[in-house]
């Protein structure tokens, strides 16, 4: 793996944060290293133990404060906590580097796109004072890619000299396309990630933000499913979550409920019928302890129906719906059987994702918001920020790009589910 990044060339500047404030700030090194493996087994990639740069304040800049111009864009799906990264980069480019120019454009991608007609906002601190109060973004956005020729014209038209891109795996992917044309123009601009998706499948990181939040509002709907489930003969709640190809939140939710019978993840593959399979597990579940609860994230049992033709606008493949298609197999077997019963299905996904951010989120967000304004001022570029073995770090945007994360059923994780839930592990 190659983990360095790419820089716009050595700092020109002293940092502002030289000479401001009664605390003398740390400045970081690229010297300064996370380790990638935090158990013993740490040396590989034929020998050689691999870290992340950490993130944090450069002693000289790249960018001079005064002259330079940000932008900002959010995109894809609604997540808790964009709001609050919108704010602390705001915040962290005026008040801690005297960076006021400061663009928001509007609808993700589309707002680097002119024939779209959005108007960029201007942002400075007191319009962006209360917006961590908000769920949603308060800039809009939208999926799907657009030419990256047509976005870096726009940055050039504009003077904008660093691009702040908040998004998910589709979004950093056109991210980096616009590095790569930047790049082919030979122009001096950074590009920073900031990683979002409540499913927390990206690749090197603890989590990503919002991801807290998610799962707490989806505790909240778990905990209905139960009160349903329990209040009825063989009653049964059903709670689909999010979770395209990564079961993390549902994972999570499971486990802070403590009250779920099953979890269904991408995954884990798992078969309906047979002997084995849910439908025959559920029954004798119901049999013996009367109720059950169910969550399933959308992604798993995508092999079992015949799933939705084409892609979404992300390029991402469209998934049939697994929680209405186990509801109505449910509730056929058992009628098939005879067997009465109360089946109450939940789907809370855009209540769970557009919520504002809980405290905890706030404070991550503050500091990925930081960390990335430190290393944009310093000139780097084609990379993201994110939080690995509890330390913020600096990482290439083409190797978190490469994959996913995804939950490992070898794991602890995984493990600590089938002890709290009491499912088979096989269900093949």
């Amino acid at each position: 793996m190659d983990l360095s990044i790419p820089s716009l060339g050595p700092g020109r500047f002293a940092s502002p944060l030289r000479f401001g404030g009664a605390t003398e700030t740390r400045f970081r090194t690229d010297e300064d290293r996370i380790y990638y493996r935090s158990h013993t087994k740490d040396a590989d990639n034929g020998g050689v133990i691999l870290s992340f740069e950490q993130a944090g304040p450069r002693e000289t800049i790249f960018f001079e404060p005064g002259r330079t111009t940000v932008g900002i864009v959010t995109c894809g799906g609604l997540c808790p906590g964009l709001n609050d990264i919108i704010r602390g980069i705001v915040n962290q480019c005026a008040q801690q580097y005297g960076i006021t120019k400061v663009y928001g454009f509007r609808y993700g991608f589309e707002g680097l796109v002119q024939r779209y007609g959005h108007v960029p906002l201007i942002l400075r601190p007191e319009s962006v004072a209360e917006a961590h109060n908000f769920g949603g973004t308060m800039l809009g956005s939208s999926r799907g890619p657009q030419n990256p020729a047509d976005m870096v014209d726009t940055l050039e038209e504009m003077g904008v000299d660093i691009l702040f891109v908040i998004g998910g795996d589709g979004t950093l992917r056109g991210a980096a396309q616009i590095v790569q044309e930047i790049a082919r123009r030979g122009l001096r601009k950074a590009v920073v990630g900031i990683p979002k998706t409540i499913d927390n499948d990206i690749m090197y990181l603890d989590k990503s933000f919002g991801f807290e939040t998610a799962f707490a509002e989806a505790v909240r709907a778990v905990k209905c499913a139960f009160t349903e489930a329990k209040g009825a003969v063989h009653g049964v709640g059903l709670v689909k979550l999010m979770g395209r190809d990564s079961g993390f939140i549902t994972c999570f939710a499971a486990l802070a409920g403590n009250n779920v019978d099953y979890v269904l993840i991408p995954e884990v593959p798992f078969a309906l019928d047979g002997p084995r399979g849910l439908l025959e597990s559920l029954r004798q579940r119901l049999l013996k302890r009367g109720s059950a609860v169910i969550v399933v994230a959308e992604g798993a049992g995508q092999e079992l129906m015949a799933g939705a033709e084409g892609t979404d606008a992300s390029g991402n493949k469209r998934y049939g719906d697994i929680g209405l298609f186990l509801k109505d197999r449910i509730g056929a077997f058992c009628k098939e059987r005879k067997m009465a019963v109360n089946l109450k299905y939940i789907d809370p996904s855009y209540i769970v994702r557009s919520v504002p951010a809980n405290a905890h989120d706030n404070v991550y967000c503050s500091r990925l918001a930081q960390a990335a304004v430190h290393a944009a001022v310093a000139g780097k570029t084609g990379m993201l920020v994110g939080r690995w073995l509890g330390s913020y770090v600096n990482l290439p945007m083409e190797l978190v790009i490469k994959g996913r994360r995804k939950v490992d059923p070898s794991r602890e994780l995984w493990h600590s589910v089938l002890e709290s839930t009491g499912q088979p592990a096989n269900m093949l």
